[in-house]
This record gives structure tokens, C-alpha cells and sequence, in this order.
């Protein structure tokens, strides 16, 4: 008899390892997959004969689900100082939550993020629910644990009902600021526990335009010390008028981190890509609810494909690919999943 835990698990320190566990005797793996046409249109209609999945080189038994699985879903929304001007806008996706993404049969958790971790709402299916939960986003600190609130939100989800599909919508920008977790490890947690994650980026941008300006700090030197121009009168304001740059260099700030982020790691396009969620983008109240009106035409038009595999004693990264016997169909999911065989 094996057990099957994720490669992270066995990564992590024993006194770690020994507080939470991450094994199971059963290992069944879950591929929500998207078909397009040439025209990027969702195509529907397929027979799981018509798929073929292939699993680190060897083809698996499949089972192709053409009917609607309940979805449970925690929406994880950024709420720090640099987002305050966005809430208002996010607070009135409520009513859109349920018809448009997880359904009548589905669920839903609000999460929000700073320095802390905070559930707004628990699981539920009540649309008013979920309303209340929004309007209780209020703008925190200067830091964003979003690598945090995505595991604390599979954290959620692996508590839920495996016959559920497992949703993380995160409502944030795209970089971390002070999480205590990696990304390695959170993702293995994630597609352990066949969860998809979609995002809907804040543009960076946006919120360093709109942000509030900190209040400045008390000007360590005496009036009479700085610099004015000849004749001008020795005041608060004019010492002030003479050093202040007012809400611009956040902007500068960012176009510059957007030139080094080019050559590093973003955490959300990892979250998507390798759990076989997708990005999009907004600016305003509409572009937002277009975004999630996507994500929700995206997971209600998904094939799920779900298998155990026949070579799950061996360890390492498994990678899946899936093909349709239908030409001219573009075919998107998880690429694959990281596993460990761990004899008892």
C-alpha cells in the first residue's frame, strides 16, 4: 500500500510537517478543460470519447463530465492603502457572483487581504450574503499578502465536498508584498487539492494614481535652513512648496518595478497558469464586471476531466496533456501537477 502527498509536503521542515499533513490513499486528479474554435468561441457538444488525456508520457482512463458541477468559490480581494480608490467598484460585484459564476447549485467565500488574512463571509449560496461581505472591505495597511490569502483560501476549499469543483477568484494586483509563504509551496497545494485559480488584475498603474498621498512627515529641519528663492518670505508653505512633488513618484515608482518585474517571477501568471486558470484585465466598473463575466462563460463552458492515474507511484512532476480527435480546436488545462510516492 502507498500513500500520495504532494512534493511540497515532503519539502517542508518535520516540525512543519508534523503539524499538517497533506496525505491521501486516494489520488484522483481534476483537469477542467477549455475547448476553442478559430474564433476563440467555447465549444460544447464533445463526447468523452473525443478526448485523450496523456499523463507524463502514458495515457490514462478518463471520465469526461458534460454536466454542470456545483462550483465552491473564494473570491480573495486585495484591501490595502494602495486599492482604496478600487473597493467601491469591487463592492458592487455581489449580485453578479452567483448567476454569472458559481451558479444555483454553488457557493461562495469573500476573503480580503492585507497584512491580515480576514473572512468576510463563510461559504454560502445567499446573493444578500455576499453583498454584506463586500461592503465590508475597508482599505488597510501598506502591505498585500496575496501568496498568503491564496493558501489560506485552498486552505477553504479543502475543506469543501470533493465532488465540488474548487474556484479562487483573486481580485488583486499582480505582485506579493509580505507574505510569509512561497509561491512553490502554495501551488503545490493547490493542485493537490484540484483547485483553479482565476484572476482579474488591478492595473498598477491605476491604483498608484489613485492611491492617497501619505501624510507627509514632520521636515527635520528649520525653516530658515532651506534653500528659497531670492526675496521669497520665510514660511511653512513656501519650504514646503519648495520640497513637495505631490502624488507623482508612486507612478514613476511603478513604471520602474514594471521594467524589473519583466525578469522576475509574477505569482499570479504562476497561480494560472499551472492550475489552469486564466488572467484578465480592468480599469473601470465595466471592464470589471466583463472580466468576471468571463471567468463565469469560461468555467460554465469547461469539460471536466477527471482520472486516477495509473502511474501515480512515480514521483516528480507529471505532466498532463490533453488532446481533442476534432481539428482546428485550440485545447487549454492544467499543465500538469507535482507527485511524491511515500511507501507506509
Amino acid at each position: 500500500m502507498y500513500r500520495i502527498c504532494a512534493l511540497f509536503a515532503c519539502l517542508l521542515p518535520a516540525a512543519v510537517w508534523a503539524q499538517e499533513t497533506f496525505r491521501t490513499t486516494v489520488n484522483v486528479v481534476a483537469a477542467p478543460t477549455t475547448v476553442l474554435d478559430r474564433q476563440g468561441n467555447f465549444v460544447s457538444g464533445l463526447k468523452p470519447s473525443d478526448f485523450r488525456l496523456v499523463d507524463k508520457g502514458v495515457a490514462q482512463d478518463i471520465r469526461v463530465d458534460e454536466s454542470y458541477l456545483p462550483i465552491s468559490l473564494v473570491v480573495a480581494i486585495q484591501a490595502d492603502g494602495a486599492v482604496d480608490s478600487v473597493l467601491p467598484r469591487i463592492q458592487k460585484i455581489g449580485p453578479m457572483l452567483k448567476p454569472l459564476v458559481f451558479g444555483e447549485h454553488g457557493e461562495a467565500a469573500i476573503v480580503s487581504f492585507d497584512h491580515r488574512i480576514q473572512v468576510l463571509q463563510d461559504f454560502t449560496n445567499d446573493p444578500d450574503r455576499l453583498a454584506e461581505g463586500l461592503k465590508k472591505l475597508r482599505a488597510g495597511s501598506s502591505s498585500s499578502r496575496l501568496i498568503d490569502a491564496v493558501d489560506e483560501s485552498v486552505r477553504m476549499l479543502r475543506r469543501r465536498s470533493g465532488e465540488r469543483r474548487r474556484v479562487i477568484l483573486l481580485i488583486s494586483e499582480s505582485r506579493d508584498k509580505g507574505s510569509s509563504g512561497r509561491v512553490r509551496e502554495t501551488l503545490a497545494a493547490a493542485e493537490f487539492q484540484n483547485v483553479s485559480l482565476y484572476a482579474v488584475n488591478i492595473p498598477r498603474l491605476l491604483t498608484a494614481f489613485t492611491q492617497k498621498a501619505p501624510a507627509p512627515r514632520p521636515d527635520p529641519f528649520p525653516a530658515t535652513a532651506h534653500r528659497l528663492p531670492a526675496g521669497a518670505a520665510v514660511t511653512p508653505d513656501a519650504t514646503s512648496g519648495n520640497r513637495n512633488y505631490g502624488n507623482v513618484m508612486p507612478a514613476f515608482e511603478e513604471i520602474i518595478r514594471g521594467v524589473k518585474a519583466i525578469f522576475i517571477s509574477n505569482p499570479v501568471e504562476v497561480f494560472t497558469k499551472y492550475t489552469g486558470g486564466k488572467e484578465q484585465n480592468f480599469v473601470g466598473l465595466k471592464g470589471l464586471e466583463e472580466a468576471i463575466s468571463a471567468v463565469g462563460s469560461e468555467l460554465h463552458a469547461q469539460y471536466l476531466v477527471t482520472y486516477t492515474p495509473s502511474n501515480r507511484l512515480e514521483g516528480g512532476y507529471h505532466e498532463i496533456t490533453v488532446t481533442v480527435n476534432r481539428p482546428g480546436l485550440t485545447v487549454r488545462t492544467r499543465p500538469g501537477y507535482w507527485m511524491a510516492a511515500v511507501p507506509q
